[in-house]
C-alpha cells in the first residue's frame, strides 16, 4: 500500500518523492485504473472528488447562509518534534498529506494544500463518515424518532427480526460491540462487493445474512463495516428518507456549509454510510467545531449537547470501549474516537490518515487529509495539535 518517507523538511525532496508515487506526472489520475484504492498514484485524485465519478452518490446541498470563517493565520507557529522546532509547511513537505486546517470557533489558523489540491476540492471521509453518522444518530434521538439509545435495531427495522444484527441494541452498533463473527481486515473483501462495489450491491441484504455470532453483544470492541450500515438502515427508516436528505435539512444547511457535500451509494441508492461522505476542508472544519461547542453553531442548538455528553464518556454500559480497554492507546465511543480518558479529545478518524481532531476546553479542530497512512505521521500531527491548543 505505500510507506510515508520522513525527510523532516526537505521540500524539493518530498515533493520529488511525491511526483514519482503519487502520479504528479500523470496529473493526479481518476477513475477504475486505480482499482478502488489499490494504486498509489490514483489516490490523490480519486480521494479529492475522483470516486464521485466512479461511484453511484447523493448530493447535500450547501447551507444559504453559509457560516463566515475567518482566514487569520497565525505567524511562525512551531511545534516540538525530536530535536527540531518545525512548522505545519515543514509535516506537509514531510508526509502524504493533501491538506491541513487548523481553526478556533470561526478564525482559521493555518490552511494549505499539497500535491495540486485546492480549498474548493472535496475530500473523501473514508471512516470519518461513521462519525457522521453518529451525529445523524444523536439527531434521530433529540427529535424522538429513536425512543432510546438502548432500544434494539429491530425495533426500528422488522425486516431484521431474528437476525443478529437486529438483535443488537444501537448503543453497541455505534461502540463496534455487536458481538458478531467479523474481523475487519478478513472480511472486509466480501463486504465491500455485496454491498458497494459491485452492480447489484445491496446494503439491507448484506446486513441480514451476516449472522454469524462470536459471543453476546456489549462484550468486546471489534472494529467492522455492519454495525454502522445497520444504524443507516434505521436512520433512512425512521427518518423517511436518504440520510443524505436528512442530513441536509438538519446537520448540512443548520451548520452553515458553504460547499456541497457527497456520499456515496449502493446500487439501490442507499449510502454505504461506513465511508464515502466528501466535503471541503473549511466545511469538515465547521462540523468538528459543532462538536467543539457542544452541538451548537451561533445561537442554534444543532445537535443536542447531551448526544456529545453521550459521545465523549463511559457508562458501565460502555467499559468496553473505554480509552485503554478498546486499545492500550485509544478508546471509541458512539462511532468518535478518543485518546484522552476523561473524553476531553476525540475525533473522527478514516482510512490513508482522514482525521478531524477535536479539543473541547480550547475548541481547537485540525482538519488532515492524506492518501496513506505509514510512518510515524500521527504521533506528529498529534504533537502539533498540542501545541496548536496553546495558541
Amino acid at each position: 500500500m505505500g510507506c510515508a518517507l520522513a525527510i523532516g523538511s526537505s521540500t524539493v525532496a518530498g515533493n520529488a518523492w511525491s511526483a514519482d508515487k503519487w502520479g504528479a506526472d500523470q496529473g493526479y489520475p481518476t477513475g477504475w485504473g486505480g482499482q478502488f484504492s489499490r494504486f498509489p498514484e490514483y489516490r490523490v485524485g480519486n480521494y479529492s472528488g475522483g470516486f464521485e465519478g466512479m461511484f453511484p452518490h447523493h448530493i447535500m446541498e450547501k447551507s444559504p447562509t453559509p457560516t463566515n470563517l475567518d482566514v487569520a493565520p497565525v505567524k511562525n507557529f512551531k511545534y516540538k518534534w525530536g530535536f527540531f522546532n518545525k512548522s505545519p509547511d515543514d509535516y506537509l513537505d514531510s508526509w502524504s498529506t493533501t491538506g491541513l486546517l487548523i481553526c478556533r470557533d470561526s478564525s482559521i489558523f493555518y490552511e494549505n494544500y499539497r500535491r495540486g489540491r485546492s480549498a474548493e476540492m472535496r475530500f473523501t471521509s473514508w471512516s470519518m463518515a461513521k462519525s457522521v453518522t453518529s451525529l445523524l444518530l444523536g439527531i434521530c434521538l433529540d427529535k424522538k424518532l429513536i425512543e432510546s439509545y438502548d432500544d434494539t435495531a429491530d425495533k426500528y427495522l422488522p425486516e431484521l427480526k431474528g437476525s443478529l444484527h437486529g438483535s443488537i441494541t444501537l448503543r453497541n452498533l455505534s461502540n463496534m460491540s455487536s458481538g458478531a463473527d467479523i474481523l475487519h481486515d478478513r472480511d472486509n473483501r466480501q463486504i465491500y462487493p455485496a454491498a458497494f462495489t459491485s452492480g447489484a450491491a445491496n446494503i439491507a441484504q448484506t446486513v441480514a445474512n451476516w449472522n454469524r455470532r462470536q459471543e453476546d453483544q456489549g462484550r468486546t470492541y471489534n472494529y467492522n463495516e455492519l454495525c454502522p450500515l445497520t444504524i443507516g438502515m434505521v436512520i433512512r427508516k425512521v427518518t423517511g428518507m436518504s440520510m443524505s436528505a436528512f442530513a441536509e435539512r438538519v446537520l448540512w444547511q443548520p451548520m452553515g456549509a458553504e460547499n456541497n457535500a457527497t456520499w456515496t451509494t449502493d446500487a439501490q441508492k442507499n449510502e454505504f454510510n461506513c465511508i464515502g461522505f466528501a466535503a471541503t476542508l473549511r466545511d469538515w472544519a465547521r462540523l468538528g467545531t459543532l462538536v467543539a461547542q457542544r452541538g451548537k453553531v451561533d445561537k442554534t442548538q444543532v445537535v443536542s449537547e447531551s448526544w456529545i455528553q453521550e459521545c465523549t464518556s463511559w457508562s458501565d454500559k460502555d467499559r468496553q470501549v473505554r480509552v485503554g480497554v478498546a486499545s492500550p492507546r485509544f478508546g471509541y465511543k458512539a462511532h468518535m474516537w478518543h485518546n484522552k480518558s476523561d473524553g476531553s479529545r476525540l475525533y473522527f478518524n478514516g482510512h490513508h490518515g482522514q482525521r478531524v481532531i477535536i479539543d473541547l476546553p480550547t475548541r481547537t479542530v485540525m482538519v488532515h487529509t492524506a492518501v496513506d497512512h505509514d510512518g510515524n505521521w500521527q504521533a506528529e500531527l498529534f504533537e502539533m495539535f498540542d501545541a496548536a491548543t496553546k495558541i
